[in-house]
């Protein structure tokens, strides 16, 4: 596999085309699970970890963190923090909820202590907070890119016109400004992002770093008719067989797959990879066997028959 490099939007980050999800680790992936996927993303030319400090919050027992503490304590071990895009998010911590100046600066603190580090290379609001003023938020992720503990910020689940205001007071300020969102975004979900939220982040030069990029693991084609899945995810990925569009993608994906002699999974998230402002897809992999049909998207370019099918099929 080659160390395939793709740039982060105007962020002079260089990062792998393929995001390695980091919401397995702590909750369906242990410790050992999780450094055992950490290590092999990498040796596959992998540099680029997705997390946030709400993983995995919703298990019963766990305080959100998680995630993040595996992934420092594997950054230490494996002395590799200069070599890996780290990439988390605030806002839905159960003890930092929300958006408002201090929640995001205690977020940040906390999230730096269990990542083990001094800097978050790209820090997202992780939903947005509606009730704060975009002024408000700017600024307070302007501090923390001052003090150098963020290099770069980020969007997450957020409207247009929300985006445009961030954007266009970051301009006026001459303060830090978004270099990245991460929508909902994959072959069955594409007006979760194109129209006005893709127009915005393509007008102002942004990348986008989908999730869900593979629909809860619908679009690995493991999901089918009379088939059962044991997977946490299981029934939100398989209510997409209801419907056609659903069908209708699986057999696209199918074929182009055949053709192709590529995993279904790899081409889903090769198409994706192809539309505008996507800079790379997030995919999470509970076990190493999971990895190679992920990483193979650096290296699948589909054709515009290809991409065209699929976009079809979707529609």
């Amino acid at each position: 596999m080659t160390s395939v490099r793709t740039p982060l939007g105007t962020s002079g980050l260089q990062v792998f085309p393929l995001a390695l999800g980091g919401n397995v680790f702590g909750w369906t992936a242990d410790e050992e699970q999780s450094f055992a996927v950490l290590d092999a993303y990498v040796a596959a030319g992998g540099n680029f970890i997705d997390t946030a400090d709400a993983y995995s919050a919703w298990v019963e027992g766990n305080r959100g963190g998680e995630s993040e503490t595996v992934i420092g304590k594997w950054l230490a071990s494996r002395s590799n923090r200069s070599d890996i895009v780290v990439a988390t998010k605030a806002g839905a911590h159960p003890d930092f909820r929300g958006l408002s100046a201090a929640t995001i600066k205690g977020a940040a603190e906390a999230s730096l202590r269990r990542l083990g580090t001094d800097h978050i290379d790209l820090y997202y609001t992780h939903f947005d907070d509606e009730a704060v003023p975009v002024e408000e938020i700017i600024t307070a992720l302007d501090q923390l890119v001052k003090d150098g503990k963020v290099r770069h910020i980020a969007a997450s689940n957020i409207s247009p016109e929300r985006l445009a205001a961030s954007l266009a007071f970051s301009e006026r300020e001459g303060l830090a400004r978004y270099v990245a969102l991460q929508p909902h975004y994959n072959l069955v979900s594409r007006d979760t992002y194109e129209g006005a939220l893709q127009d915005t982040a393509a007008a102002a030069g942004l990348a986008a770093v989908p999730y869900y990029a593979l629909a809860s693991g619908f679009l690995t084609g493991k999901y089918r008719p009379g088939t059962t899945v044991e997977s946490a995810r299981s029934a939100k990925a398989g209510g997409h067989l209801e419907s056609e569009q659903g069908r209708k993608v699986l057999a696209a994906l199918d074929r182009v797959a055949g053709e192709r002699n590529a995993e279904i999974a790899t081409v889903a998230l090769a198409w994706l990879a192809a539309q505008p402002t996507v800079a790379a897809p997030i995919a999470s992999a509970r076990t190493v066997e999971q990895l190679p049909a992920l990483v193979a998207v650096a290296d699948l370019r589909l054709t515009d028959r290809e991409l065209a099918l699929l976009t079809e099929a979707s529609a």
